[in-house]
């Protein structure tokens, strides 16, 4: 009997200490899983290319396993950030069709088939669209991503929700309404009307009750998922007040990344990494087309260095879903200015953008309300983001972030049509000049010494006194040996 309970007490003692030598192995492989990829810094932002990936027209399947697999490829191009579009469930009610119709004004079952809505009207903040796929295929996109050394960040819509979220009757107050007590779209509160988004209703941030919620599911993904931070979505219609209380949050979970879409300099106080780059893409638009000139690009810049801090930053793009499926495609706004306005983007302060398409010439816009493809057969663009991407991630004078590289603007005797400037950090120079009109130009530059051009690896030497001729938008970038 008492060998007996000498050997049951034995068993015990040994499963006891076969559960406490298990259990921080268990921490260990967790903690494993975490650290696939080093936090989110100043450090590697500095050098990253962003892509935005539109998941329902990536694919013909438009799922996440169908973009998951292409995710090794886009170290190819220096993306080191993807973002996201919503991923969420796509509310039925008032669901935008097309033009100023909504899916209950189409009475074909199957024409009504064809319409998935927009990806901003959002009936589920905490689900994933199950023509996307599982959770499970969105952590195994995460976890590709990482593996891969690419950060992740989600499109948050705090603005607005669908007709179908269940906050719209479980909570109302959550919400703007008219003066009958009706719940809203969105109104522009300089005219009082409505935006037209019609397919979303209004959130009322004077309800902190509203906030406690909307903080719960953005942790959750931070938590749950293992994301790396947000884009969020016309951000500066959100109280400043609710993203400054949100981000510390998150950032007691892990240190993420966060994207206002907004120039709004209030927004970088505490909150946001980066903001859009809006006026200075307008003005790329505005030049291609012969309606600026580069004097005007120089007051932007000047007027850049007086409106933000030193450590603010932009995302600088030459096209976005936005861009491409409402005011047309790169051919369509730039033309013949469309590779000389992509190398403009990745040679100023700040981050550049690739929307899903773009790596493969994309020349159409894209359906926003119906399923759509981009088109998969590498060009001419491919190759040129390629080396883009490459010095992006490589060289100190690209650094774009927090502690980005200077920028100095180099006298030409075409001022109003040639731009040329330096971009310096550590022992790193890099010099960008471009024919910014659709006219031949003949040109001296304040530009001496010997350099290679990044794009053709051809030495070069240059002279204040030297006369180039650049054919229309020709450009070049040319680095310190």
């Amino acid at each position: 009997m008492k060998n007996i309970k000498f050997l049951s007490l034995l068993v015990c003692c040994s499963v006891l200490f076969l559960a406490c030598n298990e259990a921080p192995k268990q921490d260990n492989q967790n903690q494993e899983k975490k650290s696939i990829i080093k936090p989110v810094s100043n450090q590697v932002l500095a050098n990253s290319v962003i892509y935005e990936a539109n998941i329902r027209q990536y694919s013909p399947e438009g799922t996440f396993d169908a973009f998951t697999k292409d995710i090794p490829q886009l170290k190819q191009l220096g993306v080191k950030v993807i973002w996201l579009m919503p991923v969420y469930p796509i509310s039925m009610k008032n669901r935008k069709a097309t033009g100023d119709l909504s899916i209950e004004d189409i009475k074909d079952p199957e024409e009504k088939k064809k319409y998935l809505g927009s990806y901003y009207a959002i009936s589920d903040y905490t689900a994933v669209n199950s023509n996307y796929g599982t959770k499970q295929d969105f952590d195994e996109l995460v976890k590709t991503a990482h593996e891969n050394d690419m950060y992740v960040i989600l499109d948050w819509v705090a603005n607005h929700t669908g007709w179908d979220h269940k906050w719209i009757e479980q909570h109302p107050e959550y919400y703007h309404k008219d003066k009958d007590g009706n719940v809203t779209d969105p109104i522009n509160p300089d005219t009082g009307e409505s935006w037209g988004w019609t397919d979303v209703a209004h959130l009322n941030y004077e309800n902190k009750d509203l906030w406690n919620a909307m903080n719960a599911e953005m942790l959750y993904w931070v938590k749950e998922h293992n994301i790396d931070g947000f884009r969020c979505d016309v951000a500066g219609n959100v109280p400043t007040d609710y993203w400054n209380q949100i981000v510390p949050q998150l950032k007691e979970i892990k240190p993420v990344f966060m994207l206002a879409e907004s120039e709004d300099k209030d927004l970088f106080y505490e909150a946001f990494d980066m903001g859009y780059n809006w006026e200075g893409h307008h003005i790329m638009n505005e030049i291609a087309q012969g309606k600026m000139n580069v004097n005007d690009w120089d007051n932007y810049m000047k007027k850049i260095d007086t409106t933000y801090q030193e450590d603010d930053y932009l995302m600088n793009f030459i096209t976005n879903h936005d861009e491409n499926s409402w005011n047309g495609t790169v051919k369509e706004r730039l033309g013949d200015a469309s590779e000389t306005m992509l190398a403009f983007s990745y040679t100023l302060p700040g981050m550049p953008l690739i929307y899903s398409g773009q790596e493969y010439d994309m020349n159409k816009r894209l359906k926003f309300f119906e399923k759509d493809s981009i088109p998969k057969t590498r060009a001419k663009v491919w190759p040129v983001l390629e080396k883009l991407g490459k010095l992006k991630n490589t060289i100190d004078a690209l650094d774009g972030a927090k502690k980005a590289a200077n920028y100095q603007r180099i006298t030409t005797s075409e001022d109003a049509n040639i731009l040329a400037f330096k971009r310096l950090k550590n022992n790193s120079e890099l010099i960008f000049m471009a024919n910014m009109s659709d006219e031949p130009k003949s040109f001296s530059a304040e530009i001496n010494g010997d350099f290679k051009d990044a794009m053709t690896d051809k030495d070069i030497s240059l002279n204040s006194e030297d006369l180039h001729n650049f054919e229309p938008w020709e450009y070049r970038i040319l680095l310190k040996p």
